[in-house]
């Protein structure tokens, strides 16, 4: 009988357990993974089978790693994230909070855009820690995402995004999310990039101040290439700020609206 191993494949004569394999092949693994799925008691392994064995806090190698994606998003979906170019134009609430989703999910290369740097005030919902105040966001950000998944491709770029460096920017991505502060440099990115450049498609956000319902906040298709998320409602003013759960809310629906779009799930 053949099974995976950590992503070698071994013969094995006569019946086996997954349990039976770790004390073979990996005797101090503290998790045991089998087809995907973390497993507590002990199962008969048949052909096939995929075995993962991981020691807490050991990095798994790349292969393992990648084996452990595609047993989750399953080898069609995994094939098509991991070929994804995604943009993030804006690394406060709503970009950071993106970003990790996307990274947490395998897209292959993302490019990370913002000129400022982290501050304490950025803390309440944003996705830095206190050791990275005075840092490039988009420097902490790389640096928190290879922590999640030093596999993929992140692509720094420390700049101030306006109308004259679109084109360079964004032409060759799949997708561009809008993340920006401000209703008139939300409103420039998503003109622009439509106007200037033929292949990504745009997914914005609108509304999300405040501790309004969870339920108000809501993605929907504008045209063939922009969509758009939030409540379109509520901005950040005056006693009503930005607060970490409507942001992340928002921002989890601009981050899976982009992964809708890679799976070609757009109506």
């Amino acid at each position: 009988m053949k099974v995976l191993v950590n992503e070698r494949e071994i013969d094995i004569e006569g019946e086996i357990t997954a349990f039976e394999v770790r004390s073979r092949i990996k005797s101090d693994a503290d998790i045991v993974i089998l087809n995907g799925f973390p497993i507590k008691q002990d199962y008969s392994l048949n052909e096939g089978d995929k075995v993962t064995l991981i020691k807490r806090g050991e990095v798994p190698k790349k292969e393992e790693l990648e084996a452990l994606m595609v047993s989750r998003h399953t080898p069609k979906v995994h094939e098509k994230v991991k070929k994804a170019k995604i943009a993030i134009a804006g690394l406060g609430g709503l970009g950071s909070t993106v970003a990790l989703a996307l990274g947490r999910v395998g897209v292959g290369h993302i490019k990370i855009i913002d000129f400022d740097v982290v501050e304490p005030s950025n803390l309440n919902r944003q996705q830095y820690f206190i050791r990275h105040i005075g840092m490039k966001k988009c420097h902490a950000l790389k640096e928190i995402l290879l922590e999640i998944n030093p596999f993929i491709n992140i692509e720094v770029v420390d700049t101030y995004v306006d109308k004259d460096n679109i084109k360079d920017l964004f032409e060759d991505m799949d997708i561009v999310i809008e993340a920006f502060d401000g209703a008139e440099n939300k409103a420039m990115i998503v003109r622009e990039v439509l106007l200037q450049t033929e292949k990504p498609k745009v997914i914005s956000a609108s509304g999300m101040a405040g501790y309004y319902s969870n339920n108000l906040i809501i993605s929907k298709k504008i045209n063939t290439r922009l969509y758009m998320c939030g409540d379109f409602k509520n901005e950040a003013k005056v006693n009503e700020g930005l607060m970490a759960p409507r942001v992340g809310i928002a921002a989890c629906h601009e981050a899976n609206m982009a992964l809708r779009l890679i799976l070609g799930e757009e109506v």
